[in-house]
């Protein structure tokens, strides 16, 4: 009889209905969200299930056609660090399989994501004996290497990633240079790791008139305006983006102006974000707080607007897996300078779409920054391939499409998926 094909997908700590911008709250949840819903575009009907982390959300959420949000009881119904959710991932597990029983629902396939999940994914495929895919959107070796002292993982991590890793069907790498660690770190079967790259909403970031925009915010129409978007961490880096500017305005009569976006609250507060506290120090420091403007928390649909209203985007993270904002700046068609680490290598085309820059050197930020600060003209081109970059390579459906492929590879001979209609939760 013919179905619609059924995935799990599996993602304890990042929900699709999580407000962006937290500490763990990022790239993988925005992944999560768009990868399932563009699946229940193309057939599949998806389950996310993910842990409880408040006592209000109901147990089942009808997300999108052919989507669900399944809220699994682990652990208290109170937001946790991800690091500090390993101990309640069998409470997770069972609460999935006692889910499938109620539900009356047999999956087809399981997609892990991170390697708590990805552990979760690799038990039931025994149990239920239906293939996995899995993707870790940051591996521990990679981490630790970068990290260290700071690295805050559960001891026991490498080795779980090290059962996942011989336990599932295949193994997604968001970028080249992770494909190389599975493989080479962790001793992965080449055949099995399938690079797929995460993508962007092209419809969401788009560009859009700059000076209108800046007119909305009360930015300088006149000024060179260097925007970072992104989460206020440590890793990320902004106190290099501080520096680096500090240096260009050094260096030039030209009115510069640093924009900074991110932030746990809506208004910035170092008391909830410790590193805002860090930077604004920092700006004292070097003489520049009075050309530095913080927004604070904002929304996916309001970036655009801070990503548009800069010349030019910068992200300088020391370590960074793989990193969705160059991808967002490049969809407004604004130039974007990144360090070379991690996806950024594989996102960013230096001197095509913009620059790397080797991490912690503001020098060598302050140099880039300045080139494009006195060639306008290398701005436009750069912001016009960046646009194109994305469209053709990085849109979400382009990502669901490649994934569906491994899961059609892997569900042979169910046959193909069906298209999606908009179903109630409880017909579901």
């Amino acid at each position: 009889m013919t179905r619609r094909p059924r995935i799990a997908f599996l993602s304890e700590h990042s929900s699709p209905v999580a407000v962006l911008g937290g500490e763990d709250a990022g790239g993988q949840n925005v992944y999560v969200d768009e990868v399932s819903r563009n699946l229940g575009s193309l057939g599949f009907d998806v389950d996310v299930f993910v842990r409880r982390d408040d006592t209000t959300s109901p147990d089942v959420i009808a997300w999108s056609p052919g989507v669900r949000i399944v809220h699994l009881e682990a652990g208290p119904p109170e937001f946790v660090l991800k690091d500090d959710i390993w101990p309640f991932m069998p409470v997770f597990r069972d609460a999935f399989l006692r889910f499938s029983v109620r539900d009356d629902r047999r999956y087809d396939l399981i997609h892990g994501n991170f390697w708590m999940s990805g552990w979760v994914a690799a038990q039931l495929r025994h149990k239920l004996d239906i293939p996995v895919v899995q993707i870790f959107h940051a591996v521990g070796k990679t981490k630790q290497r970068h990290q260290g002292s700071l690295d805050t993982s559960p001891a026991g991590r490498i080795a779980i990633e090290h059962e996942v890793i011989r336990s599932v069907d295949r193994l997604i790498a968001q970028c080249p240079s992770e494909r190389q660690e599975l493989v080479e770190d962790y001793g992965a079967d080449p055949a099995k790791v399938v690079v797929v790259p995460s993508g962007v909403n092209v419809a969401r970031f788009k560009p859009s008139d700059r000076l209108k925009i800046r007119q909305q915010l009360g930015l300088d129409p006149d000024a060179f305006v260097v925007a970072y978007v992104g989460r206020m961490l440590p890793r990320k880096d902004v106190r290099n983006v501080v520096r680096a500017s500090a240096i260009l305005m050094g260096q030039t009569e030209a009115p510069v102006q640093l924009l900074l976006v991110g932030g746990e609250t809506l208004e910035p507060d170092p008391v909830t974000t410790p590193e805002i506290g860090e930077l604004q120090r920092l700006a004292h420091e070097l003489g520049i707080a009075d050309r530095m403007t913080f927004t604070g928390r904002r929304q996916p649909d309001e970036l655009r607007h801070y990503y548009c209203a800069g010349d030019v985007a910068v992200t300088t993270p020391w370590y960074e897996p793989y990193g969705l904002t160059p991808l967002e700046a490049m969809a407004c068609g604004v130039p974007i300078i990144g360090s070379a680490v991690g996806g950024i290598t594989f996102t960013v085309q230096d001197g095509e779409t913009g620059f790397l820059v080797p991490s912690c050197d503001p020098e060598a930020l302050a140099g880039k920054l300045h080139y494009l600060l006195v060639n306008p003209d290398e701005r436009t081109r750069m912001g016009h391939l960046a646009r194109l970059r994305v469209e053709r390579e990085f849109t979400w459906p382009v990502v669901a499409e490649r994934t569906a492929a491994l899961y059609r590879e892997l569900l042979q001979p169910l046959v193909a998926p069906q298209p999606a209609i908009s179903v109630g939760v409880d017909s579901m």
